[in-house]
């Protein structure tokens, strides 16, 4: 009798214990699994060089984030590969909206036609929200004789050697813009590729190459300074930024236009609050007048409101890969 008593006080006093401790047990568990996004830095990866338009406009962005988040999003550099080894580390980070990715044409478009890659730009990464674009333009380093696209035609054809033409990687927008004006006027041109728009800039302003077409905003300021010389635009109109610059059509060569557009994503199965509470924080950042203005005099043309957002991104994204996939992998372009 005693010994069941003893028992049974012995399990009344356990289970008062944990009726006790409960409470706090849960009190405990619960800011973790309520944690309300973000609580800590968000870490924006960029698979371009320092000092391109891509870099730039990231940092850009991130800065004007960290206001209606809350916390710093922090700009992480991993380039190569066309921006794709960035964009996978988005793809396969722990889906909790704490790495972002900025992306472009190029490293969300052309380059998962030509790289093998152990992600599915469209299954495995979440779209946030599109930024901004602006055209590419074939641009030459200083002292180059021609100065309309006629005249380079003429004098690349009168030379002896290959002309050679800076890209942003295989399979980049510059790339293919100048496999297209390669093949529109039966010139041969020397491909000379670069990890980002920097380092090809810095070796056009040095005379190491003689041609790129590069993103426009990225060159703008070297041109207007006589540094580079612009021929023309892949664009339908003229740039605002540059209205004495004629468009390949006007030139006398017609063709596919390329819009240079940037866009931001996340991992795939992110929680839509937390998608939601990024894309306002981008929507804040472009609504913010400083920043664009700072986007105007890059010579960025940001999308309007209607067109920011996951939904818009995704439908965006797919309809150019749908119209550039069959042209890449037609031109036969090979991963290097």
């Amino acid at each position: 009798m005693a010994a069941d008593l003893m028992r049974r006080t012995g399990m009344a006093g356990l289970l008062a214990g944990f009726a006790i401790a409960l409470p706090a047990l849960l009190a405990a568990a619960t800011p973790a699994a309520a944690e309300i996004f973000p609580s800590r830095p968000v870490t924006m990866m960029v698979g371009n060089p320092p000092g391109g338009p891509t870099d730039t406009l990231a940092r850009i962005i991130a800065d004007a984030m960290h206001g209606p988040l809350g916390q710093p999003v922090v700009v992480e550099t991993l380039s190569g590969a066309s921006g794709t080894i960035a964009a996978g580390r988005v793809a396969h980070a722990r889906p909790d909206g704490y790495t972002i990715g900025i992306g472009q044409w190029s490293s969300h478009v052309a380059s998962p036609a030509i790289y093998p890659l152990d992600y599915d730009v469209l299954r495995d990464l979440q779209p946030i929200s599109l930024l901004a674009a602006s055209p590419l333009w074939i641009i030459g380093k200083e002292g180059l004789p021609p100065n309309t696209v006629p005249e380079l035609i003429a004098w690349m054809k009168a030379r002896s050697e290959p002309t050679s033409f800076g890209t942003v990687g295989t399979g980049s927008a510059a790339h293919l813009c100048g496999l297209y004006f390669a093949q529109k006027t039966g010139l041969h041109l020397q491909y000379v590729p670069y990890r980002g728009a920097g380092p090809a800039m810095q070796d056009l302003i040095g005379g190491q190459i003689d041609l790129s077409c590069l993103e426009a905003s990225s060159g703008l300021a070297y041109v207007q300074a006589a540094k580079f010389k612009a021929f023309a635009v892949f664009s339908e109109q003229r740039w605002p930024k540059s209205p004495e610059t004629p468009t390949m059509l006007e030139s006398g060569i017609p063709g596919a236009t390329i819009t240079f557009w940037h866009a931001l994503w996340t991992t795939k199965g992110t929680p839509k609050e937390t998608v939601d509470r990024l894309d306002a924080a981008v929507i804040s950042a472009l609504a913010n007048p400083a920043v664009q203005q700072r986007l105007e005099t890059l010579g960025q043309v940001m999308f309007p409101r209607d067109q920011q957002g996951p939904a818009v991104l995704a439908a965006y994204h797919k309809a150019e890969i749908d119209k550039w996939w069959p042209i890449i992998k037609a031109a036969g372009i090979k991963a290097e």
